[in-house]
This record gives structure tokens, C-alpha cells and sequence, in this order.
């Protein structure tokens, strides 16, 4: 047997060598190896609530896929990790997802300024990205590559259509409580857009830190400016705060509060009252399921996995940023990034709240905006607690141009 050895060993040595080389991890791909999603998202942190809820439904998505026999074999597999709402980390998080585990696509992000950190990330290394986070940015063709996809609303479109509803309903006077980063600047800027039209007249943009719990200081100002509305352009624990404090100082005899994004989780947190009548925009709420059919499918899904509870709206991004990319690679007949993406960008689809499709000039999801507003009676469980006031329908004229954006087409 003794002469066999050498060559047994260098079988041995040159698959060893081949194991190491891209065309080993290419041929160990297509044997059947996991599609891999990384799924970074801040699941520590100030908006801890709601990145749990974009993993919760976007398994959902990776379950379903598997369930329905997955990708000519092959399995999805959902790789979370935390950016603990941190560019830097987000950036190294995802290098490390695309460099050493070896995903094949990213999902994920919560909020404007790790989305963007992300995507830098992504572009570079020519992997594809659909963010689940609202941001103008990442429209814009400085920041934009043919591997961006945002699946979430963005900032123009969301506090457009709130700002729309408001100024209708003869709101003039307009003042803005502003987290100061891109999330809070891009509001203001929406909101402002929406309102020239309307002649809105703004007496006050008072900012505050992201991670501020004291919102005393800035009340009594607002409150002498006696403004048709106030505009609480922050998000997650911040809204909740100055929400909260607004309502207990009694801004309320005088003043409409309204949020570009009113969070179900911010308002289950808080509870009815200081949310009471304070009006917002949404890219989803559970009881759409009583008029679209993909809404109840997708929260009866939820409610079995998650023991009776309902998706929240960002929760929601999560399964359709997922679904979207999976859905491509179906009908790509492939994983091949360059064919996935062509396969997105022909996607017309209703996975959970009504049509939607991918513009082609910047990959932004076209879609509905819900305008909500919270409830305290007539609640017909703990969940039921907002009212759908008003949907403004996919509508691209509702978007900034593509020219705007620096696209060409």
C-alpha cells in the first residue's frame, strides 16, 4: 500500500488548496449550499423594539421560502448581526458578513446614517442591499448604486403625505421638534416641500440630540408660538419621550401633534394616553388585513410564529425586504447578484400591504403611505391602536424626480 501514499497526499494538499480558492466556494454554492441573507440591524440601543421585530418577520420570510422547498435545493438561512445603531459598526459588521461568512445578499439597516454606511460596504464589494430604513440619501445618485434597493418608504414620501393631510385639514402655522441627524432633517425638508403649495407658514425648528429624554427646555417655546401643528420628526424612544412630555405639558389645548412616522411600537409603549389623537404616517398597520388580503396573510403567519401578536410596521419591512430578494432569486433562476438584480428590478408584487414595485431609475419601492391616527376607546384588543385615517396610493408622481436625484433617467 506503502506506494500509494504520495499521490493520496497530494489529492489530499490540492483539495485543501481548492477549498480555499473562489471557484471551491462557487462549486460548493451551487452543491446545494445555504442562500445566505445578512441582516444587520440595531438590536441594541434606543431603537432596540423595532430592529426585534424587523428579525421576527423577516424569518418569516426566510421560513416560507424553505417551507415552499427553497432555491433548486437550496435553503435561505437569515445571518442577524448588531450594528448597535453605529455607522462603524455597521460597516465592519457587514465586511464581516460579506468577507467571512460569505452572504450572498444584505437586508436590514435601522436608520439614515447606518443604511448609508452599509451601502457603502455593499456597493464596494458589488453585493446587493435592500434597505428596510427610511432615507432620502440613499436615493440620491452620490450615495445610489445598481446594488441599492430600498424597500422602506423615505423621508420625502412619508412626511409628504402626512404634510398633505394636515395642511388639507388647514393646519398654517408649523413647528418642527427635530432630532438633529439625516432622519430629522429629511422630514423637515419633506414637510416643508409638501407645504408650499399651501403657503405653510414655519415658526419654529428647534433641535434636539438623538437619545434626548428632556424635552422641557423646547415645550414652552413651542407653546407661545401657539402653531396649528407640531411635527415630532424623531423616532423609536424619542418620539415616545416628547410625545409623552408635550401631552403632560398641555400642549395639546392648542396644538395638533403629528409624526412623519407614528410607530406602533412607540404607542404601545407609551399607551393610549399621550398618543391620544396624535396623527402620522406609516408604511404599514396590522388592520389593514380588514380591506387587503396579503395584510391578513402575512399577520396570521406572524401571530402563529409570535403567539397571537401583530407585526409592527418596520417589523413588516423586515418580511418584504427578505421576500423581495428571495422572490427574485425564484424568478432569476439563479443567485447570480447581476440576474437577481434585473429580476428585482421587473418585480411587481403585493406581499403584505398592496402593489408595489421598484422604480427603475434609483430602486426605490413605490408603494402606499397609510395616514394613522392613535386611539384610546372603541379598541377592540390590546393591538387595535390606531385608526387608518387615510392611504395615499403608490403614486411616483408623490416621489423627487429621478433627475432631482442625479439619475439620468
Amino acid at each position: 500500500m506503502g506506494h500509494h501514499s504520495p499521490s493520496r497526499r497530494r489529492v489530499v494538499a490540492a483539495t485543501a488548496v481548492a477549498a480555499s480558492s473562489p471557484f471551491w466556494f462557487n462549486f460548493a454554492r451551487a452543491q446545494g449550499a445555504p442562500i445566505r441573507i445578512g441582516f444587520p440591524v440595531p438590536l441594541t440601543g434606543p431603537f432596540a423594539a423595532e430592529a426585534q421585530d424587523q428579525v421576527r418577520a423577516a424569518e418569516i420570510a426566510i421560513k416560507e421560502f424553505n417551507d415552499a422547498g427553497g432555491f433548486q435545493g437550496r435553503m435561505a438561512e437569515l445571518l442577524v448581526r448588531d450594528d448597535k445603531l453605529n455607522p462603524g459598526e455597521a460597516a465592519t459588521r457587514t465586511l464581516e458578513l460579506i468577507e467571512k461568512d460569505k452572504v450572498n445578499y444584505v437586508v436590514g439597516s435601522l436608520s439614515a446614517a447606518v443604511q448609508l454606511s452599509i451601502n457603502n460596504v455593499t456597493k464596494d464589494r458589488k453585493v446587493l442591499f435592500n434597505s428596510i430604513s427610511q432615507s432620502d440619501a440613499i436615493n440620491e445618485a452620490k450615495d445610489w448604486s445598481p446594488y441599492t434597493f430600498h424597500e422602506a418608504l423615505n423621508p420625502h414620501m412619508t412626511a409628504g403625505a402626512v404634510g398633505r393631510h394636515m395642511y388639507k385639514a388647514g393646519a398654517k402655522r408649523v413647528a418642527f421638534l427635530t432630532a438633529d441627524y439625516a432622519y430629522g432633517h429629511e422630514m423637515v425638508r419633506g414637510f416643508i416641500t409638501a407645504g408650499k403649495p399651501f403657503n405653510i407658514e414655519v415658526v419654529a425648528d428647534i433641535r434636539h440630540p438623538l437619545g434626548a429624554s428632556d424635552y422641557s427646555a423646547f415645550l414652552p417655546r413651542i407653546q407661545a408660538l401657539k402653531p396649528d401643528v407640531l411635527f415630532c420628526c424623531n423616532f423609536g424612544r424619542d418620539l415616545l419621550n416628547s410625545v409623552k412630555q408635550a401631552t403632560d405639558f398641555g400642549l395639546k389645548s392648542t396644538t395638533k401633534i403629528a409624526a412623519p412616522v407614528l410607530l406602533y411600537t412607540a404607542r404601545v409603549a407609551g399607551g393610549p394616553d399621550p398618543f391620544e389623537g396624535v396623527v402620522g404616517g406609516t408604511s404599514y398597520y396590522w388592520r389593514l388585513e380588514d380591506t387587503v388580503p396579503s395584510a391578513k396573510a402575512f399577520n396570521d403567519k406572524f401571530r402563529a410564529a409570535h403567539g397571537g401578536a401583530v407585526p409592527s410596521d418596520y417589523g413588516a419591512l423586515g418580511y418584504a425586504g427578505v421576500r423581495s430578494v428571495l422572490t427574485a432569486v425564484r424568478n432569476a433562476g439563479s443567485t447570480d447578484t447581476d440576474k437577481v438584480i434585473a429580476a428585482m428590478r421587473a418585480l411587481k408584487y403585493d406581499f403584505y400591504k398592496g402593489p408595489q414595485y421598484y422604480r427603475a431609475c434609483d430602486h426605490q419601492s413605490v408603494q402606499s403611505v397609510l395616514i394613522v391616527q392613535s386611539k384610546s376607546t372603541n379598541m377592540k384588543d390590546k393591538n387595535d391602536v390606531f385608526d387608518i385615517v387615510a392611504v395615499e396610493q403608490p403614486n411616483e408622481a408623490n416621489l423627487r424626480t429621478c433627475q432631482e436625484l442625479g439619475h439620468k433617467a
